[in-house]
This record gives structure tokens, sequence and C-alpha cells, in this order.
């Protein structure tokens, strides 16, 4: 399904930045150090990895359609990859789901952690400066003698 056929004009390529990293993470731990990809090869590369992608979405939505839902999720993604043929990739990818999920959790944490104070980015900032100079101050000032 090319981007016309999915309905839209846009332009729908991956940052080649992106792909560029994972291609040159997958080279850094293959066995085989020192091998490039061709620029028409990577260029190949994003385009199946944006097919890859838009067939899993347009499968997905249906499911989520036919079961009337206005959100896709991850079960249907599931679903979606069982019945293209990916099936034996499911198990690795709802772990990087659930990864995803507590990483989430994490950063929402610490989010609302800043929330609950009140106060600025920049008044938190003043207050952490503050904090490290009285810190260093007492560290200089050394032992105090009673």
């Amino acid at each position: 399904m090319s981007d016309r056929e999915f309905g839209g004009t846009d332009d729908l390529s991956l940052p080649k930045a992106t792909v560029s990293k994972i291609i040159t993470e997958i080279l850094a731990t293959d066995t085989h150090g020192g091998i490039a990809f061709a620029r028409d090869t990577r260029d190949l590369l994003i385009e199946c990895c944006v097919e890859f992608i838009t067939m899993i979405s347009s499968e997905a939505n249906e499911i989520a359609e036919k079961e009337a839902k206005k959100t896709i999720a991850c079960e249907h993604v599931q679903q979606a990859l069982e019945q293209l043929g990916f099936g034996d990739y499911v198990k690795d990818i709802l772990e990087v789901a659930s990864d995803h999920k507590k990483m989430q959790v994490h950063r929402e944490k610490k989010q609302s952690k800043m929330e609950q104070s009140g106060l600025s980015e920049a008044e938190l900032l003043r207050q952490q400066e503050e904090l490290f100079r009285s810190a260093t101050d007492k560290f200089n000032q050394g032992p105090q003698e009673d």
C-alpha cells in the first residue's frame, strides 16, 4: 500500500537519521564489522519501514473499526500482526510495549512531582542552584568546631 493508496499525499517517510541510527546500532552488534549500506539500499530500507508501518496501521485500524472502537489499542496491533503473517514478532513487540508503558509511568511520576510543587521550571532551577551554592559553601568552609 503506497501513501496514495493510504489516502494521503503527505510525505510518510521516516527521518533518515532515525533509520541510519538503527542500522548503525545493528551493524555495531553484528560480527561483520566494517560493513556499510549503500545509499540506495538505505533508501530502500526506509521505504520498507514506511510500508510495514502503513500496512500494520491500516490493518489495526480496520480491526478497531470492526469492534466499533475509536482508539487503536495494543491488542489491535497484535491481531494485525497475526493476520498479516507476522505472528512470530508478537512476543517481542509485546515486551517492547510493556517496557514503553513502564517508562511512561516513570516519566509521568517525575512530571507530576514537578507539577505538584506549584513552581515554575525557572523557579525550581533557581532553588536547585541555590542549594548547590549552599552545599558548596558548606564544603569549602570545612568542618565546624564547636
